[in-house]
């Protein structure tokens, strides 16, 4: 005879996928965050970071935010292989990190992980993908829909599939990001 905890694992959905089912759809920004936080995301500031709604996160415990990030609507945060992301960063819609990818070379198509690490006020553009293994540096730009394949310089511009730099951006930045809507 199962065991009640047996069933459970065979019969409900595993936590993530209540995470980016349910909490991701709740309408206001104050407890969506705080279920984010419960559900083991690590924010240095839970009351200034915002996730849109949509926001999805895989391994919940392996992102920590810094204060004053923003990451928009149905962005996809896989963290599997671990993801830090500074202050004040802002990540597009629909942009993609992603830390997990198979071994195309090995007759099992293992799965392999890698960490992916941002630092502050970093920006991401729409539809832009983070590869693991990618450290994208303080202030650097990712071009939207660029495709990350190798770490960032601070303060550069990268664009394209694969991105590369295309320019370079002003240093000194001071700016921290203040928007939290009530809904959204």
């Amino acid at each position: 005879m199962p065991t009640i905890r047996e069933l459970a694992l065979q019969w409900l959905p595993p936590p993530e996928a209540l995470l980016n089912h349910v909490v991701t759809r709740v309408p206001l920004v104050g407890p969506r965050m705080r279920l984010f936080a419960a559900a083991g995301v690590r924010f240095e500031d839970v009351t200034t970071s915002v996730f849109m709604l949509g926001a999805e996160v895989w391994a919940p415990r392996r992102l920590s935010v810094g204060a004053g990030t923003i990451a928009g609507r149905r962005t996809v945060l896989d963290c599997r292989g671990g993801v830090t992301i500074g202050r004040s960063v802002n990540i597009g819609s629909e942009a993609m990190i992603m830390t997990a990818k198979h071994r195309v070379d090995e007759p099992s198509f293992a799965d392999a992980y890698s960490p992916v690490e941002i630092g502050d006020r970093a920006w991401i553009a729409v539809r832009a993908i983070i590869l693991g293994g990618v450290r994208v540096g303080e202030g650097a730009v990712v071009a939207a829909g660029a495709v990350v394949t190798k770490d960032v310089a601070p303060y550069t511009i990268v664009g394209g599939t694969p991105a590369s730099p295309i320019g370079e951006r002003r240093r000194g930045l001071d700016y921290e990001l203040g928007y939290r809507p009530n809904w959204l």
